[in-house]
């Protein structure tokens, strides 16, 4: 790669890290929402192991190649300057509906689409839209009063956004680990949660490693995260300035890249579902993406955004956030079961338990 400038290479590993990232989350359909809805639905708990192993793969992983390159993640998005905890959960709570209307997040979205569901075409297209109308568009008027509200921020400030203690942190989500998997022996199968965890270190590896050498740009110091980034992906396909790609939207764009070719292999996920057909999915999209797209912005990510990436830093600002999207998505997802609009697309199973239930 000598004849490439820094900010390409930068790129071009972007856009691996996404084809990695999207072969891995198609094969074992990785999904934080997904793990959710399998637990009421038929009490699985396999899904939201491999989310928590990715969880503490991230951390400690994220943890080895900041000190190892003396990373200093307080300089990332996740320590901002200023920070509002009431626009934080405020924006969790929009994204955790959002995404048990539209049946995923933003990530999920992107593998549903590459695998052929065109309802996930809708919400990618909503959630962009909505994110870039948060950030800079006709929604920022509305919302900056309350997201830069001096009041508000003054009483965040009260708990300061500090560095929570990795030890603690490990030890309670090895506690979930162990609890949801119940069978020591099935730790071994979750190879997508360590995959997945592996790659938010990498993604900090590359822009802040690499990136810092770049002389062209400026490269951001970065993880994986999809709202924003969604956003930014269609205003490049729309405008199409080349100078204007990304590390993110190289991501972006490996994603749905991965996860299509890998469904030309893994072919027993299909885009059909079982869902009640008095569900109008197409409704239900056009929301959802627009909470996320909105709720993701001023949460400062989504699930992969701050349930990994952010929480791979140790922000006790990502742990509100994510743990605000799981409660909001968990009290909307009952809801949804007890109308009977919770979709039931397929069962994800241990190997070793035969369930007692069918579609």
């Amino acid at each position: 790669m000598e004849d490439f400038e820094v900010y390409e290479i930068v790129n071009i590993l972007g856009l691996l890290l996404g084809i990695t990232l999207g072969a891995v989350a198609q094969k074992k359909q990785f999904c934080f929402s997904g793990s959710i809805k399998d637990y009421i639905l038929t009490k699985s708990t396999m899904r939201g192991s491999s989310v928590i192993m990715a969880m503490i793969t991230a951390i400690i992983t994220t943890t080895l190649v900041a000190t190892q390159f003396e990373l200093d993640l307080t300089q990332t998005v996740y320590y901002k300057e200023n920070i509002n905890y009431f626009a934080i959960i405020f924006g969790a709570i929009l994204f955790g509906i959002g995404m048990m209307l539209a049946d995923g997040c933003s990530n999920r979205q992107l593998i549903k689409f590459a695998q052929g569901d065109i309802n996930s075409l809708i919400t990618l297209i909503f959630i962009g839209i909505f994110a870039y109308a948060t950030t800079k568009g006709f929604l920022f008027g509305y919302l900056n009063p309350f997201t830069n509200n001096e009041t508000l921020i003054s009483w965040s400030s009260a708990i300061e956004n500090f560095t929570m203690n990795i030890y603690v942190v490990i030890t309670l989500l090895s506690i979930i680990l162990i609890y949801l998997i119940k069978k020591v022996k099935r730790v071994w199968s979750l190879v997508d949660g360590v995959a997945v965890g592996l790659l938010v270190a990498a993604s900090w590896y590359i822009t802040g490693v690499i990136g810092e050498e770049s002389m062209e740009r400026t490269i951001d110091l970065t993880g994986i995260t999809f709202v924003y980034p969604t956003g930014k992906t269609l205003e490049f396909f729309t405008y199409y300035q080349v100078n204007e790609l990304n590390f993110s939207i190289s991501l972006v764009i490996g994603v749905l890249v991965g996860a299509f070719f890998m469904s030309k292999v893994n072919k027993k996920y299909s885009f059909g579902c079982t869902a009640n057909q008095n569900i109008n999915r197409t409704k239900y999209n056009m929301i959802g993406g627009a909470l996320m797209g909105t709720g993701g912005v001023l949460s400062i990510g989504c699930t992969v955004g701050q349930g990994l990436t952010g929480l791979s830093t140790l922000a006790f600002a990502s742990a509100l956030a994510i743990i605000t999207i799981f409660i909001s998505a968990v009290i909307t997802a009952l809801f949804l079961n007890k109308k009977n609009k919770l979709p039931m697309c397929f069962i994800f199973e241990w190997k070793d338990n035969t369930p007692n239930y069918q579609i």
